[in-house]
């Protein structure tokens, strides 16, 4: 495949921005910025414009969402304590009405509701004969068929092993769970060091061992490694139409913050994600 996405920092007469050309979701993102807030935005809406994209999205600081949604951002989630401890706002531009437009959410919102009442609960134990651990670069190849495997198309290119080495030597941090010698589940946390946060992504679990509740002990897993790097702000982007992802969310004691619409590629096609976060201490 070609080039996903590039990652740059831009700096203008009066801002400075870490923005992500994606290609495959067709999206510009801002992850940090300093400066001009309109001058930002009007670079934003040039660069989607320059590449046809159809979704702009900026993390933006508290002092800062009020003004980018008077200037046409939508609201559509949030991250407490993103930025050393200060809230993050998913602001959203689309330019244009398919993208902003979802078919799914009343059925989205009544799983929502169902999923709200769930207690939180501890993590089943592993069954015997599998064995979880901390992955290694040695791991690269069996992650990728894993994820190619298990997602038809997905927003990142996990089925690729120099991809997830990449990644590793980033810091991103995985937990996989074995079944005689194969991976055959595995969960990842995107560690952001300056800002002290991860995502918590990339769960995948072969059919065949779904039953047992392997992404709950891989979260746990990993929220203890966060914990012990003094990484305190968890959040997870989840399907919004998958019932099991949000369900163990819940019940990990994650909290629900919003959902991007049409934010992603998944299996083929756009899907909306719900946002989900946890004070680890």
């Amino acid at each position: 495949m070609g080039v996903p996405y590039i990652s740059n920092t831009e700096t203008g007469p009066d801002f400075f921005i870490d923005v992500t050309i994606d290609f495959i979701n067709e999206r510009i993102r801002v992850d940090d910025y300093r400066g001009n807030i309109n001058s930002i935005m009007a670079r934003m809406k040039a660069l989607a414009e320059q590449y046809s994209f159809t979704k702009v999205i900026i993390k933006a600081r508290g002092e800062d969402w009020r003004e980018l949604l008077a200037r046409g951002y939508t609201l559509e989630g949030m991250i407490d304590r993103y930025f050393n401890g200060s809230d993050a706002y998913f602001m959203v531009y689309y330019l244009n009405d398919n993208r902003r437009t979802s078919l799914t959410l009343e059925k989205e919102d009544e799983m929502c509701e169902k999923i709200f009442l769930l207690p939180t609960a501890q993590s089943s134990q592993l069954p015997d004969g599998y064995l979880m651990r901390l992955a290694g670069s040695n791991d690269c190849q069996a992650l990728a068929e894993l994820y190619g495997r298990v997602f038809q198309t997905y927003p990142t290119p996990m089925n690729e092993p120099e991809y997830i080495r990449k990644v590793m030597d980033d810091g991103t941090i995985f937990f996989v769970v074995e079944w005689k010698g194969e991976i055959v589940s595995a969960a990842s946390a995107e560690v952001n060091e300056a800002y002290h946060n991860a995502e918590m992504t990339d769960c995948a679990t072969l059919p065949e061992h779904r039953k047992y509740g392997f992404m709950q002990l891989l979260l746990s897993g990993l929220e203890q490694e966060l914990t012990k790097k003094q990484i305190y702000c968890a959040y997870s982007l989840a399907r919004a139409q998958s019932y099991g992802m949000n369900a163990c969310l819940k019940k990990l004691d994650y909290q629900y913050r919003g959902r991007l619409m049409n934010n992603c590629i998944m299996n083929g096609a756009y899907e909306n994600m719900n946002v989900w976060v946890k004070r680890l201490v």
